[in-house]
């Protein structure tokens, strides 16, 4: 295989090129490693998340090397779309990817700039068009998030202005696709009906990558990090209440995976200070203002139906 390579080099005049490249090295000196490590640590779970982004890293590192080679190709297209529910983590992927991308050498800047319909689409004639192209000037050079991008057109509304921003967008993905990277997030299914009624973007989007739900050990792991971050722990009984809190949560409408996780976790605060609080006449230890016991977990609404009285 060495040889072959040898040989369509030396075929192609004018061009010094290595015979070899150490790849562990290029690896290492681009300084992705390190952001695929973060996004190990930082996020739990989502195994086929990180294997697409470590792929697709892999991918733009050999694009790099066959540039510096004068291996020329066009340059690949980079637009995404991350499906899945909220709290999945698509937002802090996002990030990540936009810092590989830069350290790669793709994209100018390693930002993202992330928006919703309200920020692209205007309310009456001759708005829109200014408002996306802000938008996208701010974003040139790095990573456009659009999250719930399905509320970008809505065909049901005759005097809907989406679609100008649609168009707008189809152009500077395809002829700036160089200098600027979109991602676009949402449900799945609805993200597939867009999809269907907009083809020009799933011709234009390369990597298609699902979040999957996390499991109910993933959200306990999930507080436990929460929780270290903030100088907070759950006594053994807090831990048990919450145990059968995740699995009564997963289970009722508008739950937001990890999103959800957290707003318990502000809320398991909330009552702790106020039970804290209602006794000023005494001293307390710092153990105490770090724990979170067993009834600021249960008097959740989520135990309402009277499952609360069962749990130690």
């Amino acid at each position: 295989m060495q040889d072959i390579a040898n040989a369509i080099v030396a075929g192609q005049p004018g061009v010094d090129r290595p015979a070899s490249i150490d790849l562990q090295q290029e690896y290492a000196d681009v300084g992705i490693a390190e952001v695929l490590d973060e996004l190990d640590r930082e996020l739990v779970g989502l195994k086929p998340v990180k294997t697409r982004i470590r792929e697709i890293a892999a991918l733009l590192l050999i694009e790099r090397l066959r540039k510096r080679l004068a291996l020329t190709a066009d340059a690949p297209t980079l637009h995404m779309s991350f499906t899945g529910n909220p709290g999945t983590g698509k937002t802090t992927v996002a990030l990540k990817v936009a810092s590989i991308l830069h350290k790669l050498g793709f994209v100018r800047r390693g930002q993202v700039i992330s928006v919703t319909r309200d920020d692209l689409v205007g309310q009456y004639i001759g708005h829109t068009a200014p408002k996306t192209k802000e938008i996208l000037k701010k974003a040139m050079g790095g990573v456009l998030f659009i999250d719930e991008a399905y509320y970008l057109y809505r065909p049901e509304n005759e005097r809907d202005y989406g679609q100008e921003a649609i168009e707008i967008l189809l152009q500077i993905m395809e002829t700036q696709r160089e200098d600027l990277v979109v991602i676009l997030a949402g449900y799945g299914d609805r993200m597939d009906t867009f999809f269907a009624s907009n083809p020009g973007f799933r011709s234009r989007i390369a990597h298609h990558i699902d979040f999957p739900d996390y499991s109910e050990d993933e959200l306990l792991a999930i507080a436990d990090i929460m929780l270290r971050r903030m100088n907070y722990r759950l006594t053994p009984a807090a831990r048990e209440a919450f145990i059968r809190y995740i699995g009564l949560r997963r289970t009722q409408p508008l739950f937001s995976n990890a999103r959800s996780i957290r707003n318990a976790l502000d809320r398991m605060r909330l009552r702790q200070a106020n039970r804290l609080m209602a006794d000023l006449g005494r001293t307390i230890g710092i153990e105490e203002i770090m724990s979170l016991e067993a009834s600021d977990v249960l008097a959740s609404r989520v135990f309402s139906n009277g499952d609360a009285d069962r749990v130690a």
